[in-house]
């Protein structure tokens, strides 16, 4: 999706990451995860039943071999795992390369192996073009609108499954969860044992900085400008929230009463942020980002310490986001020693 629209990227639901983090830590493995969740193993062939991130439990044929993916946070999973040859749709603003491109970056099509032909249209949902592609499983996220696939779902009888952490931690069972749907447990144990020590490296480094007393910079990470110029960016409950906390900073709109804020001019004055975090691609930058209220009056821009990032890196709860984007974020907040 185009960040340049005012619309936050996710809207979530709470996930005990702590759990999830804490018993790969432990030891316990990623099988104690997927025991933690209750996730009920498939049959070779057949239905799986799941439970996926809204709570929903949806039986999904095992293995399926069409896939609609719906949401560049699902399609990163699904290529890590190895199943981009199940895929024979994505979600596009239109079946255009411009409209391949309003949703995935440059770098994604390229890896991907992405085609403007692969294009469903969901801004709004196109159930023609969505049926035409012939899925026999449609995952989605909550950018998409939930209702209108649920509808589809019950007209078509096609199962939709919402894959949509809200934390980091949420992203190790969601593979898992791809991994009991496509018979892949291996590789998602792999994957997420990957994952499961670069989070654990973050923590140590950020439980090291406390031990020793340092306090850690207050943030504002932003991914866009409110119509009013004021800032997107993340509330607690979100994915972004434990993604700063896990780099080692605070963020100013902790404590907000929204997983998804816009914190006015006047709110981050007041705040004044050690360190801003602005996302760049998809047509923002810099320049974009000045024309934000007070923008030029934020100690962080005029100390030197606004810093721009690849709006993927932190605005897509998948894989790429702990392997990528976590440690740029670290780096950004805590500079490594010369």
């Amino acid at each position: 999706m185009s960040l340049s629209s005012p619309v936050p990227p996710r809207a979530t639901v709470p996930l005990a990451w702590v759990m999830v983090v804490g018993l790969a830590a432990a030891g316990l493995g990623i099988g104690a995860t997927a025991a933690y969740y209750d996730l009920r193993p498939g049959p070779s062939t057949g239905n799986v039943q799941i439970t996926d991130d809204l709570n929903r439990t949806v039986q999904v044929p095992y293995d399926p071999a069409r896939v609609a993916v719906l949401a560049p946070s699902v399609m990163d999973p699904m290529f890590r795992l190895g199943l981009r040859s199940h895929v024979v749709a994505v979600g596009c603003g239109d079946q255009s390369q411009a409209g391949l491109l309003d949703d995935f970056s440059p770098d994604q099509v390229s890896l991907w192996g992405l085609t403007a032909s692969m294009c469903v249209q969901d801004y709004p949902m196109s159930d023609e073009e969505l049926l035409a592609s012939g899925p026999q499983l449609v995952l989605a996220a909550t950018i998409d609108d939930i209702q209108d696939l649920e509808a589809f779902s019950t007209t078509y009888h096609i199962p939709v499954v919402v894959l949509q952490a809200s934390t980091l931690g949420g992203i190790l069972w969601d593979d898992e969860l791809l991994g009991e749907i496509f018979g892949v447990g291996a590789g998602a144990a792999a994957l997420n044992a990957e994952l499961s020590g670069v989070l654990n490296h973050c923590q140590n480094v950020t439980n090291g900085l406390t031990d020793n007393g340092t306090l850690l910079p207050t943030v504002l990470l932003t991914y866009d400008l409110s119509s009013g110029n004021g800032y997107w960016t993340f509330g607690p409950s979100s994915f972004g929230e434990s993604l700063i906390e896990f780099a080692g900073g605070q963020s100013i709109s902790a404590n907000t009463s929204y997983s998804y804020p816009v914190l006015s001019g006047e709110q981050v004055l007041a705040d004044q942020p050690a360190v801003i975090i602005y996302g760049t691609g998809y047509g923002l930058n810099l320049s974009y980002y000045e024309g934000g209220q007070f923008w030029s009056d934020f100690n962080a821009v005029k100390d030197g310490n606004a810093t721009g990032l690849n709006s993927n890196l932190f605005t897509e709860a998948d894989p790429t986001m702990i392997l990528n984007g976590l440690p740029a974020l670290l780096a950004i907040l805590h500079p490594p020693a010369p």
